[in-house]
């Protein structure tokens, strides 16, 4: 009889379970956004990790649900790998946000996996600094950055060393063996390929000198990284005195004490932002479209500009602490890529960096 009523006990409880009782949810797996009993409301945003989630659920977060009471759930992952999420869910999504790269909000946009938005469902669009849009209506542009070049300024001093003044400067044989440069995979490497193109008469159209000057660089480094974590090791202890990184992460690293400093080319360096991109038949549109429009408030790019990212709305500043870093000038000359055609030509540069760059890596060490 005992034995009958434990299993008649264990049933029950595996029914209340199927029925919403609430289960732990593991690292990496997507937050439940279902309200709560209490009828709190939530979200779910999936964007970079690092200094971005950290701003999110650290700072923007807390304001907004103390503000609006709606709690903001973050799924960390690289935007390559969100944009693939979002296209397996596209018939029952579970993400509310994306935050995408220039490229992926293209990609995003052409695919039919996001909704618009614009003035009309975001206000505060109205106060956003063009240049950081990527696309039109595809999204909000949110943590503004330039992607540039950077040096250890205590070793370039100590060994006499000018400052970086040109893309051609990267594929040097003074800096050889002491480099940390990423992969054509990581949107860093993408455009530093690009810079070295346009730099040498190329561009989108010609990839060819870029190609051959991007052998060089490889051919002076002892390998290529494939991400900003295995990059910022080497940067922070010492073992690569030159690099190329999102202007947000040298403002990070400088501020904790090492010594870097961005660079910019005379030939330019890419601005652009991670955009919030409104998910196509997303769980919780109206909630997500009031965060998007808190992200981009004045009160909003000013907390986020206090971690390193250049403020996407007109009439805010960088914080001093960040300007000795990764400071622009007036005179400091900088481009906007067109994301449609990078995303046209991604696969087949891609295609010849694996085929004919990589085999190059370390052949000119000495």
């Amino acid at each position: 009889m005992k034995k009958i009523i434990t299993l008649i006990s264990i049933v029950f409880l595996i029914v209340l379970s199927a029925c919403g009782a609430p289960t732990p949810q593991k690292a990496g797996e997507t937050a439940n956004t279902k309200p709560s009993k209490d009828g709190e409301k939530s979200i779910t945003i999936a964007g970079n990790g690092g200094v971005i989630e950290k701003t999110i659920r650290d700072v923007i977060a807390p304001k907004f649900k103390e503000e609006t009471g709606i709690t903001v759930n973050y799924v960390p992952g690289l935007s390559g790998e969100i944009l693939s999420k979002v296209e397996l869910q596209k018939n029952a999504p579970q993400i509310d946000i994306a935050i995408f790269v220039p490229t992926d909000v293209y990609r995003a946009n052409d695919k039919g996996l996001t909704e618009k938005v614009d003035e009309s469902n975001a206000p505060n669009m109205s106060n956003v600094d063009p240049k950081f849009i990527a696309v039109e209506g595809a999204g909000a542009p949110v943590f503004g950055l330039v992607i540039a070049p950077a040096y250890n300024t205590k070793s370039f001093k100590e060994k006499g060393l000018k400052p970086i003044e040109s893309w051609n400067d990267l594929p040097s044989g003074q800096y050889e063996g002491r480099t940390a440069f990423v992969d054509i995979t990581n949107d860093w490497g993408f455009n530093t390929l690009y810079a070295l193109a346009m730099t040498n008469g190329g561009g989108t159209d010609n990839v060819e000198p870029g190609i051959e000057k991007a052998k060089e660089l490889a051919g002076y480094s002892p390998t290529f990284y494939k991400n900003s974590t295995q990059v910022m090791p080497a940067i922070q202890q010492g073992s690569a005195d030159v690099t190329v990184m999102g202007s947000y992460v040298i403002g990070d690293l400088a501020l904790s004490g090492v010594p870097i400093k961005m660079a910019v080319p005379k030939e330019g360096v890419p601005v652009q932002a991670f955009s919030g991109a409104l998910v196509k038949n997303a769980p919780h549109e109206k909630e997500a479209l009031e965060f998007i429009n808190y992200l981009i408030s004045k009160e909003s790019q000013a907390l986020i500009s206090e971690q390193g990212f250049y403020p996407v709305v007109e009439g805010l500043e960088l914080p001093e602490k960040f300007q000795e870093a990764i400071g622009l000038k007036d005179t400091d000359k900088t481009y906007k890529p067109d994301p449609a055609v990078f995303a046209e030509i991604r696969a087949e540069w891609s295609d010849r960096w694996t085929k004919e760059v990589v085999p190059e890596i370390g052949k000119l060490l000495k």
